[in-house]
């Protein structure tokens, strides 16, 4: 499992927001919990960020 995998299962888990490239298209403040293999190749995410922002 790579570095970037790691953070975003973290960010699931403490319900923050994040932004990433995705297939060279930016995808800002989206809810961690909302990128999953049915919506997302996870191996194609790039620069993720995870924010300071949590959604309830």
């Amino acid at each position: 499992m790579n570095i970037q995998l790691k953070f975003l299962e973290k960010a699931i888990k403490d319900k923050n927001y994040v932004s990433f490239t995705y297939k060279g298209k930016k995808y800002d403040k989206i809810e961690a919990s909302k990128i999953n293999p049915e919506n997302f190749d996870l191996n194609l995410i790039r620069n993720l960020i995870i924010l300071k922002n949590k959604f309830i």
